[in-house]
């Protein structure tokens, strides 16, 4: 049991520095850090989104996201259009900037995709984001148990 926790955190954890790693370099040339591709991509594949729902697609907390939006719409890259509702319900769409990067990093995430997926067949790579899926909620709800016990 210890070896296959250890193998399954440190896999987890280089899968997660290798990911950042990659959107890191990949636009260093646009000075735009992890978060920040993460809410372009999204905003790119969704046309237009709320600050809450970028928070809950990218699986960040409000404070990250609202930093990212912050630097995002500083620098061109969105716009918030909406000036009625709650910022944080406001919906945000890309500028051209946006769209042209948000083209880019599209492109980049389906290459490191295919790239990441060599040796795997289509259905091995079904049972493997079905099995993670079904970790990750499984880890979720062990999580939600240890924040229940608090109350």
């Amino acid at each position: 049991m210890e070896e296959r926790f250890n193998t399954f955190t440190v896999l987890i954890a280089g899968i997660n520095r290798c990911i950042r790693k990659i959107k890191t370099e990949e636009m260093s040339e646009y000075n735009l850090k992890s978060p920040h591709v993460s809410c372009l991509y999204y905003l790119y594949k969704h046309n237009s989104l709320t600050a809450k729902e970028l928070c809950d697609i990218c699986d960040e907390n409000k404070s990250n996201v609202s930093r990212s939006i912050k630097f995002l719409e500083e620098n061109g890259y969105l716009v918030c259009n909406s000036k009625k509702e709650k910022r944080y319900q406001s919906p945000l769409s890309l500028t051209n900037k946006g769209l042209e990067v948000g083209k880019i990093i599209a492109e980049k995430i389906d290459r490191v995709l295919i790239g990441a997926s060599k040796g795997l067949s289509e259905d091995d790579r079904i049972i493997f984001y079905r099995s993670l899926m079904l970790i990750s909620d499984n880890l979720r709800t062990i999580c939600e148990n240890y924040d229940n016990d608090k109350e």
